[in-house]
């Protein structure tokens, strides 16, 4: 069975402590049952009901837990005609940019640095005590 779609208009109705619906990645959920819960404090989910509260969550970056804890409160999907047209974030946790290129590895310009160091330390210490 499909999920229970909700149009912008319908979902706007619900904006307060006794109805909250909150839209993330177009998903509809109903968390006034979660509202005393939500270790926020109710005032920020109050603040961003009956919207796309997307932004907001992902801002925050809120744990695997609160993640899963969400699917509790799943109540259905935007209408097609009113979803986001924003392009959605990558799901993945790490990064798919490559590392720069170019430039000497960190390793090297630290053993470099230490060699110069330990040059430095032996000409002006040990050399001032054998003359002594």
């Amino acid at each position: 069975m499909p999920p229970k779609t909700f149009t912008l208009e319908e979902i706007r109705q619900h904006h307060d402590n006794k109805s909250c619906w909150v839209i993330i990645h177009d998903k509809v959920y109903d968390v006034t049952k979660f509202l005393d819960e939500h270790p926020g404090g109710e005032e920020v989910l109050i603040e961003q009901s009956g919207k796309d509260a997307t932004d907001a969550f992902e801002d925050v970056g809120h744990s695997t837990d609160a993640r899963e804890l969400m699917k509790q409160y799943y109540i259905g999907d935007v209408a097609e005609k009113d979803k986001s047209s924003a392009p959605k974030p990558p799901k993945t946790t790490g990064s798919t940019e490559e590392p720069p290129k170019g430039g000497a590895p960190f390793w090297l310009v630290a053993a470099l640095l230490s060699l110069g160091v330990a040059l430095v330390y032996r000409f002006f210490f040990v050399a001032e005590s054998n003359q002594a």
